[in-house]
C-alpha cells in the first residue's frame, strides 16, 4: 500500500470511529465544564495506553521525539476539544459539525502561510463559498448563546486545522503520543474553570468511558497519523465524514433537525469542499497518466 492510500485509510477509519462524538455529548447530562474535565482526564489515560501498547518499554522515547512541535500540537488539540464540547453545549450539533467542516480550508490557508504551499484559484474560491455557507449558519442562530456556540465551533475548527498543519510540518515524527498531554491540558483548564471535580453517576460515566477512553483515543490516534502521509488540508477534508454521519446520528436518535437555512448553509459548505476535492482528484489522475 502506497503512502497516499495508507493515509486515506488511517484517517477515514479514525473519522468514522469518532462520528458518534456529537451524539454522545448530547446524551451525557453533565455541566459543560465537567464534560470537558472528564474528557481530558479519560483522554490522558486512553491515549497513554495506546502509546504504551504501540511502543511498549520505549513509550517514553515516543514523547521525547515529538519536540516543541509536539507541544504545539497538544495545545492546539486542547483548544479544538474545548471548542467542540462548548459549541455543542450552546448550539445545535449539526451547526457545530458543519462549521468544523471548514477545517480543511483553514488548514489550506495555514499551509500556504506557514509551510509555503501555494494555493490554486479553486481553493480560494472554495474558501469564499464556505465562508458564505458558514455565515448562513451563524446568522440562522438566534440568541447570545447560539452565537457563542458558533464561535466555539470555529475555535474547534481553527485548533484542529492548526494541529494537523503543525503535524504536517514534521512528517518524520509521529505526533499522536502528544494527544495524551492534550488531555492533561484540557483537564487542567476545566479544573481552573470549575474549581471542582464532580463524580458522574454510573450511566453518565459509562457514556464518558465509551466516548473519551475508547472512541476518541483510538479515532484521533489514527487521524493524527494522517499528516505523515497526506497534506493537512486533505486530512482535515476527510473530517467531512464526521459532519455527515455525526449530523445524521443526532437527527436520527435525538430528532434534532437543523433549520432550512442551516441545512442550506451546510449544503453549501459540503458542496464547495467536495467539488474542490473532486477537481483535485481529477487533476491528480491526469498528472499520473501523463507521468
Amino acid at each position: 500500500m502506497d503512502n497516499h492510500r495508507k493515509g486515506l485509510l488511517l484517517t477515514a477509519l479514525g473519522v468514522l470511529i469518532i462520528s458518534p462524538d456529537a451524539l454522545l455529548l448530547r446524551v451525557i447530562s453533565l455541566p459543560a465544564e465537567q464534560i470537558v474535565l472528564w474528557r481530558g482526564l479519560l483522554n490522558v489515560l486512553g491515549f497513554w495506553l495506546i502509546v504504551v501498547a504501540r511502543h511498549q518499554n520505549r513509550w517514553w522515547q515516543a514523547y521525547r521525539g515529538c519536540s516543541r512541535a509536539g507541544l504545539g500540537c497538544a495545545l492546539l488539540f486542547s483548544f479544538s476539544t474545548i471548542g467542540f464540547i462548548l459549541g455543542n453545549h450552546f448550539t445545535k450539533a449539526g451547526n457545530v459539525l458543519v462549521i468544523l467542516a471548514s477545517a480543511p480550508l483553514i488548514a489550506a490557508l495555514l499551509s500556504r502561510f506557514f509551510l509555503q504551499e501555494r494555493l490554486p484559484m479553486r481553493t480560494w474560491v472554495a474558501i469564499c463559498v464556505c465562508l458564505f455557507g458558514i455565515g448562513l449558519i451563524v446568522l440562522d442562530d438566534t440568541g447570545a448563546t447560539s452565537w457563542l456556540g458558533s464561535s466555539f465551533a470555529l475555535m474547534a475548527a481553527l485548533g484542529l486545522a492548526g494541529n494537523l498543519t503543525l503535524a504536517r510540518s514534521r512528517p518524520d515524527i509521529d505526533m499522536s503520543p502528544m494527544l495524551a498531554l492534550s488531555g492533561l491540558i484540557t483537564a487542567a483548564l476545566a479544573w481552573l474553570w470549575s474549581g471542582e471535580v464532580v463524580l458522574p453517576d454510573a450511566i453518565n460515566m459509562g457514556w464518558l468511558v465509551l466516548l473519551c477512553l475508547i472512541l476518541m483515543p483510538v479515532g484521533f490516534t489514527l487521524i493524527q497519523q494522517g499528516p505523515r502521509y497526506l497534506p493537512s488540508a486533505e486530512v482535515s477534508l476527510l473530517l467531512l465524514l464526521e459532519t455527515v454521519f455525526g449530523t445524521l446520528l443526532v437527527w436520527l436518535f435525538l430528532s434534532e433537525r437543523p433549520s432550512n437555512q442551516g441545512l442550506l448553509g451546510g449544503a453549501i459548505v459540503l458542496m464547495a469542499i467536495l467539488t474542490k476535492s473532486g477537481l483535485e482528484r481529477r487533476r491528480q489522475r491526469l498528472v499520473y497518466r501523463e507521468g
